[in-house]
């Protein structure tokens, strides 16, 4: 049987959640460069990052910060590194009053893999777009599927040309869901699969 994949997002419409602020220097400012931690590559970073609750509720196992970008539970980030220790890097974060440890989720690889055909709808920036670095990535993806036959084996990733979408592969979904993890929403990208929330 095929192995199959998922998009992994955060659950935004779970009651009584926390919101995550911006990532913070230790000084209190805005991090220059949040976007490093989406690109589907290392990042390199050794400063001490804060996430402010930007939103006090019930805290979640997996949650985004601004700019999308994975906070995760430290039993989230030991599953994690078990199941796809290739793939990931992960960053300890400092976040407002929280007692327990919680981590950027970095994502390291990025693979060509989006089935343009097979997804509902996708548009890519073109030159008449004004924004030339952006020419020939995808401008919006709608109902995403992926070639699993270009994922040479990787298990947590971010998408060529799209990395606002992070996918993990079916043995860290149901890792995830046997640990019990809050805060997942999981949509397949290999079919025609539900969504599915925790």
């Amino acid at each position: 049987m095929p192995q199959r994949f998922f998009k992994l997002t955060d659950d935004v419409y779970l009651s009584g959640r926390w919101e995550l602020g911006h990532p913070l220097d230790e000084e209190g400012r805005k991090l220059d460069d949040p976007w490093q931690f989406r690109i589907g590559q290392r990042a390199q970073s050794d400063e001490r990052i804060k996430i402010p609750i930007k939103i006090s509720g019930r805290p979640l196992d997996y949650s985004h910060a601004a700019f999308s970008i994975p906070i995760v539970h430290a039993r989230v980030a030991a599953l994690i590194t078990e199941v796809a220790p290739d793939d990931v890097q992960l960053f300890p974060v400092e976040l407002d009053s929280q007692p327990a440890q919680h981590y950027i989720l970095n994502a390291t690889r990025l693979v060509k893999c989006i089935d343009d055909a097979a997804c509902e709808e996708v548009r890519y920036w073109t030159l008449e777009d004004g924004m030339p670095e952006k020419v020939g990535t995808y401008s919006s993806v709608s109902g995403m599927r992926i070639d699993t036959a270009k994922v040479e084996g990787a298990k947590v990733f971010r998408t060529w040309g799209w990395t606002v979408a992070l996918i993990v592969s079916e043995e860290v979904k149901d890792a995830m869901e046997r640990a019990g993890i809050t805060g997942t929403k999981f949509t397949d990208v290999t079919g025609t699969g539900e969504a599915k929330s925790s």
